[in-house]
């Protein structure tokens, strides 16, 4: 592996976010202010992702008292705490700009109807120090060696929402 990108790797967080373009999600942000640290919670639609490795970054666009703020966040940052999915929005294509010249409830996505609010992280690397490294015996024949393949692997957790059913009186 190269220098560059073994020190890629190190940074690297080992479960990240399902990001999809038209969702709106919830992303928890560490803030320092002099000596204070707090988490603030920005909620908005994600209008872009872009980019892979270190450098993936998702923008997500709000509207905060009549005006428009968007903010890109890299998904590897140590700022960013976690992303929680709110809604699943259905987005026909790779960039939401067109929602930039909309206003009110035009500015958002459609829902995806029957979609389940699932917060999936996909796994970017694995715990290397589970598995002990195995020395080959000086009489063996020497081992082939072979580069370690970065699996992913979908992680998912469902919330659920209690629904209160609402009964009719037959006799209206």
């Amino acid at each position: 592996m190269d220098i560059i990108k073994s020190i890629e790797h190190e940074q690297l967080k080992n479960k990240i976010p399902e990001l999809k373009v038209g969702n709106t999600v919830r992303v928890h942000v560490r803030i320092k202010e002099g000596n204070k640290e707090r988490i603030q919670v920005f909620e908005g639609i994600i209008i872009k992702v872009q980019g892979g490795g270190v450098n993936k970054t998702f923008t997500v666009r709000k509207i905060s008292y009549g005006v428009g703020v968007e903010k890109t966040f890299l998904v590897h940052s140590p700022l960013v705490e976690k992303v929680e999915l709110v809604r699943v929005g259905k987005a026909r294509r790779a960039r939401l700009f067109y929602l930039r010249d909309r206003v009110g409830k035009a500015a958002k996505t459609r829902e995806q109807v029957g979609a389940r609010i699932e917060d999936r992280e996909i796994v970017v690397k694995e715990d290397l120090a589970e598995e002990p490294a195995v020395e080959a015996a000086p009489e063996e024949a020497p081992a082939v060696e072979t580069e370690n393949v970065v699996t992913e692997e979908v992680v998912d957790t469902v919330s659920e929402e209690k629904v209160e059913e609402v009964k009719e009186n037959p006799a209206e």
